[in-house]
């Protein structure tokens, strides 16, 4: 039994195909198809059900995979002790990151990194909440950038800023007036919401859903945008809820519109979350504090804040 026959049957697992897993691997179809093949007879039972499309596990199958993740886990500390003792930031890190955080954050974040850790590797997609979870699970990704808490006992969680929600708000509102509002306030407005799957959707609903008897209009157009969301509110009026880092972005006309809720203000947790078993410390340090380098002061504190659930 090898290292890379475990590697091979967890590609398998992951993308549920010998072709995909082969892509991923960097090596041949029948290379890797040979390999487990090798690893089914060596322990005489069958790791994969090759009838069913995609393939699946079988039984004995998905026990000895989900070993074998926890073998492979534990010898990559290995080049991880190595590369703490020659306090080095190397390697290879697969980061996941929700759309409604990664244009606010990861320009700056990136040039930092590269600039400071030219050995190390940064591949990076957006996904959503869901996603990311399932692909640290399946060791797709090494973390995620998300909102949080998420309640999962299979994730580790390490908080890096709490940053407000603000309401972007059209000039023919009757709220524009405001200089500040609480979410009662928004109970006849028109709110723009992102699509489904966005933690954020859920996230403006149960601010809005807290106001006095819970009525929700307009909330008929969904976008996976931010930035639609404002041009929405510029041309067809109505409001909607946008993350605080995204006002770098906005005009001075545009910031005309922009209106924070009165205190205890709602925040959203983003937090950086791996799996349980995560290795890779010493990049993930890294990360950290490349992000909170760039974070406001402000925004770094809990107090008087009202951390809102996904």
């Amino acid at each position: 039994m090898t290292l890379v026959q475990l590697e091979y049957i967890v590609a398998v697992d992951t993308y549920r195909s010998f072709v995909g897993a082969a892509e991923k691997c960097f090596v041949t179809q029948p290379t890797l198809s040979m390999q487990v093949q090798k690893l089914e007879e060596m322990l005489n039972v069958k790791i994969f059900d090759r009838s069913k499309q995609p393939v699946i596990p079988t039984e004995i199958g998905a026990q000895i995979i989900e070993q074998a993740r926890l073998v492979l886990q534990e010898s990559q500390k290995i080049k991880e002790i190595i590369s703490s003792q020659q306090h080095d930031v190397v390697g290879e890190l697969k980061v996941g990151i929700i759309p409604t955080v990664a244009p606010y954050l990861l320009p700056r974040v990136i040039s930092g990194m590269m600039e400071k850790f030219p050995d190390l590797k940064l591949l990076i997609w957006e996904y959503t909440t869901e996603d990311i979870i399932h692909h640290l699970k399946t060791g797709v990704l090494d973390c995620g950038i998300l909102a949080t808490p998420l309640a999962d006992s299979n994730v580790a969680e390490f908080p890096l800023y709490y940053e407000n929600f603000v309401t972007y708000i059209s000039k023919n509102s009757k709220l524009f007036k405001k200089k500040t509002i609480d979410a009662d306030d928004l109970e006849d407005e028109n709110i723009w919401l992102l699509n489904e799957g966005h933690c954020m959707r859920s996230q403006v609903l149960n601010i809005c859903r807290s106001t006095k008897d819970s009525r929700l209009q307009g909330l008929t157009y969904n976008t996976g945008s931010v930035e639609t969301l404002i041009r929405m509110v510029d041309v067809n009026n109505g409001a909607t809820l946008l993350p605080e880092l995204a006002l770098a972005e906005l005009t001075n006309k545009q910031l005309s519109k922009v209106r924070y809720f009165r205190s205890p203000e709602p925040v959203r947790e983003i937090s950086l979350v791996t799996h349980k078993n995560f290795i890779k410390k010493r990049m993930l340090n890294a990360l950290k504090e490349e992000i909170l380098a760039i974070i406001p002061k402000t925004m770094k504190q809990k107090k008087r804040k009202d951390v809102v659930g996904i």
